[in-house]
């Protein structure tokens, strides 16, 4: 029998988090909009309302600096983490998917990598139409290395073209998404969320839904197949996300701590992502 008091536990089990990917949502969401730096006491309390203990964080942070995702340093007895520079790009693109405006696609980009795997364009979120060709909307990325793109409209029927992805496993996710946060979201209706689970149930929506999304090719409309579940689990993260805001900043101001001291509220970045995207 499920603990209906304790929805964070909940949803922690049922996510099975890796560390290593639970502390990149955390630097994804509370520090790169703060400064980046965040006091490794504070990563540790973070990840310990989740399940992960101690020596989990800590080894999961060796790895990450060994991988150059995160870069250490010490002040006095402690020991802080900022997001190394190597990996900025790749957290500034996933920060947009999950904040920012949608970009419309214009056309089709159709791509000849000979050099490209069919296994390294499908983690490019690109559909693999055979041998060298792969395909993917066009919204004014770069070529893959070695690749030549050619620029195409929109086909009659734009929905044969779902057929050069698996988006079955994509709907999967996004249902996942919907049946695990739809009752959070009810359940902050019944009750209100101490600051510490707002902050904790966000960062829990965060990674899940980020899981997805970044393989999500986003195709357009006209080109997805009936029933798609990707839109209302987007309408359900802006909701949760915006509706939980307010009291993890509380817990965020109160009890995380970077380089400088406690981290703030509130900074550009953080509220930039609490704008209304149009989808």
């Amino acid at each position: 029998m499920r603990n209906e008091s304790d929805p964070i536990a909940d949803l922690a089990r049922d996510l099975r988090l890796n560390a290593a990917a639970f502390i990149v949502t955390i630097y994804g969401d509370v520090v790169v909009p703060r400064g980046g730096v965040l006091w490794t006491g504070t990563l540790i309390d973070l990840c310990a309302r989740v399940g992960i203990n101690e020596s989990l964080v800590r080894t999961a942070v060796s790895r990450l600096v060994a991988a150059r995702q995160l870069q250490g340093e010490r002040i006095g007895r402690r020991s802080y983490y900022r997001l190394d520079a190597s990996a900025r790009a790749a957290f500034d693109q996933a920060a947009g998917l999950l904040y920012g405006h949608d970009v419309p696609a214009r056309g089709w980009q159709v791509i000849h990598a000979p050099e490209l795997s069919p296994e390294e364009g499908r983690r490019q979120r690109l559909g693999h139409m055979g041998g060298s060709v792969f395909i993917r909307p066009d919204r004014g990325q770069a070529a893959p290395s070695g690749a030549l793109t050619l620029h195409a409209v929109d086909p009659d029927d734009p929905a044969g073209l779902a057929q050069f992805w698996d988006l079955s496993a994509l709907q999967a996710g996004y249902e996942e998404i919907i049946e695990r946060f739809a009752p959070l979201e009810r359940s902050i209706s019944a009750r209100t969320l101490s600051d510490a689970d707002a902050v904790m149930a966000r960062l829990l929506l965060v990674h899940a839904y980020r899981h997805v999304l970044l393989r999500d090719p986003r195709l357009p409309q006209a080109a997805l197949p009936p029933g798609w579940s990707g839109h209302d689990a987007r309408d359900l993260f802006r909701r949760l996300y915006l509706r939980l805001t307010p009291a993890a900043e509380r817990h965020i101001a109160a009890r995380c701590e970077g380089e400088e001291g406690a981290l703030p509220a509130q900074t550009v970045a953080s509220r930039d992502r609490l704008l209304e995207p149009t989808i």
